[in-house]
């Protein structure tokens, strides 16, 4: 067996390549495009197959540096804190109060029927986390950033390659529920959506110019507003590194990105109030610009960087056990989410959301809210409450249990 090491830069390069690989497979497939999988997911998948053909095929065993992984990391989930502002939380008043208890709730039940599979099937109990929420409420970046921890406390070594294994089967079967789920309750229950001819405004996008500018923040995209927003994001970092340090003199062991998740949040919904006239990076394009960059690159080094054949066995295990998550996650659906949220219409379309929450990630529930609200009109307020929960909230519980899972 011969290794190569493949150096930084390099694996940076090849990072953008595989995005672009996965963006063009993508565009010719459509169904990847039907089941809304990131290119970069599409094209790691595509440079972890070959990796394993040289390993496999050549006794060649490939290894990138994956130093800038880790400071995208970062970038991304710092980048998530600044958006995070307190009024679009109150706005979202009691529903979105209901529907966090609910997420809340069903991460508990996922972790126990991983738990239970793993028992069952008598795979390591290291995996639990990756055969729960870590990888499907979580998706591959919540895998991806606890795989290491969770390897270092359980010495379980396979855990990141079940679990971007898990977190893609899992964005397919949200894909392939959601739309469904919420065609059966309009159907079943006779819904309608308003009568509004105006399209909705899809997730939280970004402020309009005319909004932006009666905050004193011009929204452009130059050197001046990525210098800016990049000043921001390392001043969060630099203050999350120190405090992690108070954390875990403590004896708290928390990931890095969570605790900069938490700094970005506090500075965002201070610093702007205390110094109105600052320019500040929230909602701008420059911002989501570095955050989409970061996310993608960092998702596509860390995909093209899986070990296949350390999974060796499991496939029969994986497919049972996300069976069984798939089943539970649409009758929770049908039988929690739906009445709880108030068997209306927008109930059905936070229903058809929650399978991006419970199986997927924030964009496939989009996704599937988004096909739905096409066909039968829109709901505005499900596209307030699901990505506040699904992009923000979720993670931060799912941290705390991942944490007292994996001990």
């Amino acid at each position: 067996m011969s290794t190569v090491e493949v150096s930084g830069l390099t694996t940076f390069t090849i990072a953008i390549l595989v995005f672009f690989t996965g963006s063009g497979l993508n565009g010719a497939i459509p169904l990847l495009r039907r089941f809304n999988i990131p290119e970069a997911v599409t094209g790691g998948l595509v440079a972890a197959t070959a990796t394993l053909i040289a390993y496999e095929a050549f006794d060649i065993e490939v290894r990138f540096a994956l130093e800038a992984r880790d400071m995208l990391l970062l970038y991304f989930f710092t980048g998530i804190g600044l958006n995070a502002k307190l009024s679009d939380l109150v706005a979202g008043g009691k529903p979105l109060a209901i529907l966090l208890v609910l997420a809340a709730a069903y991460l508990l039940i996922q972790n126990a029927i991983a738990a239970g599979g793993v028992a069952l099937l008598g795979l390591p109990q290291g995996l639990t986390v990756f055969l729960g929420s870590a990888a499907l409420i979580g998706g591959h970046g919540t895998t991806i950033a606890w795989a290491p921890l969770v390897a270092d406390r359980t010495g379980v070594t396979n855990g990141l390659e079940v679990g971007i294994a898990v977190a893609t089967l899992g964005l397919v079967a949200a894909s392939l529920a959601g739309g469904p789920i919420a065609s059966f309750l309009i159907r079943r229950n006779a819904l309608a959506g308003p009568a509004e001819t105006e399209a909705p405004v899809i997730g939280l996008s970004t402020p309009s110019k005319a909004t932006l500018a009666a905050e004193g923040v011009k929204d452009d995209i130059s050197h001046v507003s990525l210098l800016r927003t990049l000043v921001v994001l390392n001043a969060a970092i630099l203050i999350g590194l120190g405090i992690e340090e108070s954390v875990q003199a403590l004896g708290l062991k928390l990931p890095t990105f969570v605790v900069c998740l938490l700094v970005a949040i506090l500075i965002t919904n201070t610093v702007p109030r205390l110094f109105p006239r600052l320019a500040w990076p929230t909602r701008t394009r420059a911002l989501a610009l570095i955050s989409d960059l970061s996310l993608n690159v960092f998702l596509a080094m860390s995909l093209m960087s899986m070990q296949l054949w350390a999974i060796g066995g499991l496939g029969l295990a994986l497919a049972l056990v996300l069976a069984a998550q798939t089943l539970a996650a649409v009758l929770y659906i049908l039988l929690v989410v739906f009445p709880a949220m108030g068997r209306n219409y927008d109930a059905a379309v936070i229903s058809a959301g929650f399978t991006g929450i419970s199986l997927g990630a924030t964009p496939t529930a989009i996704a599937n809210m988004t096909a739905v609200t096409k066909l039968h009109g829109p709901a505005p307020r499900a596209f307030i409450i699901l990505p506040l929960v699904s992009a923000f909230f979720i993670d931060l519980i799912n941290a705390a249990v991942i944490g007292a899972i994996a001990g």
